[in-house]
């Protein structure tokens, strides 16, 4: 078993403040994995003094060398992309193919895209022939990340604040935390200067909250639930800091009845993948009333023939997901589901074979209305919800209806209709189609979904502020 009890605090690696253990289970096994400590006030103060002491330096420093050491991070980040897919892959549930291909190739993808756009990323602007507009680094950042997509979002808050000359604190999720003491050592070797990046474990009530709340943190950039993100930006609130956040949920996936075929099942599959975690997973499935029972049919089926099993095994299957807690909730909003719904694939419990584990079998609800529990909450766990639609302003009107707004998608082979309503969709990004977005591409949601984007320009842009200078060159 693993002992990683110490933070990463002004460049070196420290024992915590005061003895405060963790233990940290596989979900596969539901045995502990290893044991890391809880931070206190006092880490999270030696952290953020760290930081704030390297600020001026950083921010500096200029920006050729910051990239040099993107760069090596990168190289290291590469080199050693099988330990770090074994973390994620024990930590979280994570089959291991999967933590090699997209858990692990969302970090590098991430900072390919960061590095794209800082090459022309402009920090001076002419506003007039005489006056400059500044775009400065920000200052101290508290980074507080989710354990559903463990590198995916620490390169997402950790790789832009560094590139424009912030310092920062993070606070991987105490769930799922050997992957960010990875990224820390990979940090530590690729060279960067003292403080410039610090990191300690520590739960929301605790270094979470510590974080938000401290005086010498100017900037918090959080993503996980509504509920927290809610209670971060009271608590960041007395002292006024940025607060980007990144929140949950309810994904409405329209498909017409000029779809393509592969529509159903490329919905479904996307509902179920990492086992349901993900924050923009489509688990809304709206399907016109003429296509309705096939697709009920087709996704039950998806759901029949999906493989659930251990994060260690090879080929393509979902693991379990990550807690003993998330199994509970999902397990209580499937037998609400089944009060609610007509239960076509799945169920309670876990799929046959499996014992122990956090394992929940794929599950598709049809005849779902919007008002329903299943319809409202975001599950986060492998359920898909099925409701029919008769018009196209009944489907956006349906879709729009949540207090979420992050990701929607629309299915149709009719351009000029995909079009129309996207533009109605009330949410951050509108997939179509299957069609994927590129490297840079804003990440972000709007009403309860949160606010602020990351990657690429707009993930830069997030981290710094703008300052307007007169007179800077003469009449």
């Amino acid at each position: 078993m693993l002992e990683k009890k110490q933070f990463y605090i002004n460049g070196a690696w420290v024992d915590p403040a005061q003895a405060n253990d963790y233990p940290v289970i596989d979900p596969s096994t539901e045995e502990q994995c290893a044991t890391i400590s809880l931070g206190s006030q006092a880490d999270t103060d030696a952290a953020v003094a760290a930081a704030r002491a390297a600020f001026p330096g950083w921010s500096q420093t200029p920006r050729e060398e910051r990239v040099a050491l993107i760069q090596k991070l990168a190289d290291i980040y590469k080199a050693r992309s099988e330990e770090m897919a074994q973390a994620m892959s024990m930590e979280m549930g994570a089959p291991i193919e999967m933590s090699r291909s997209s858990q692990v190739g969302a970090g590098s993808w991430h900072i390919g895209g960061f590095l794209k756009a800082f090459e022309e990323f402009d920090f001076e602007r002419d506003f007039t022939a005489t006056e400059k507009t500044l775009l400065e680094p920000i200052g101290v950042c508290a980074l507080i990340t989710p354990w559903n997509w463990p590198m995916n979002q620490i390169m997402l808050k950790a790789i832009p604040a560094m590139a424009t000359g912030c310092t920062m604190v993070l606070k991987p999720s105490e769930v799922a935390p050997l992957s960010g003491l990875l990224f820390a050592e990979f940090v530590h070797e690729a060279g960067f200067p003292a403080g410039v990046f610090n990191m300690v474990n520590g739960d929301g009530a605790g270094v979470g909250s510590q974080l938000s709340a401290h005086p010498d943190v100017d900037m918090v950039s959080f993503t996980g639930s509504t509920r927290a993100g809610i209670a971060i930006s009271k608590a960041a609130a007395d002292t006024l800091k940025r607060v980007s956040l990144e929140l949950g949920g309810k994904g409405a996936n329209i498909i017409f009845a000029d779809a393509d075929e592969k529509a159903v099942v490329r919905g479904a599959r996307h509902c179920f993948a990492n086992s349901g975690q993900s924050c923009n997973a489509p688990t809304r499935m709206l399907v016109h009333s003429s296509k309705y029972e096939t697709a009920v049919a087709q996704a039950a089926d998806v759901a029949e023939k999906t493989k659930v099993g251990p994060a260690s095994e090879e080929g393509r299957h979902i693991g379990p997901v990550v807690s003993e807690v998330q199994f509970d909730k999902i397990q209580g909003l499937i037998e609400k589901g089944m009060k609610e719904a007509r239960l076509v694939a799945g169920g309670l419990g876990r799929p046959d074979g499996l014992n122990r584990g956090y394992y929940v079998k794929p599950t598709v609800f049809a005849d779902v209305t919007n008002d329903m529990t299943i319809a409202r909450e975001e599950i986060f766990g492998p359920v898909l919800s099925i409701i029919p639609f008769e018009t196209e302003e009944e489907a956006i009107a349906i879709a729009n209806d949540t207090p979420y707004g992050l990701t929607n998608y629309v299915q149709t082979t009719d351009d000029e209709k995909r079009r129309r309503v996207a533009r109605q969709l009330r949410s951050g990004m509108v997939e179509t189609n299957g069609k994927g977005f590129a490297a840079g591409s804003p990440f972000g949601g709007y009403k309860q979904s949160g606010n602020g984007r990351e990657g690429g320009t707009y993930g830069l842009e997030e981290f710094l502020e703008v300052k307007a200078v007169s007179g800077w060159a003469a009449e």
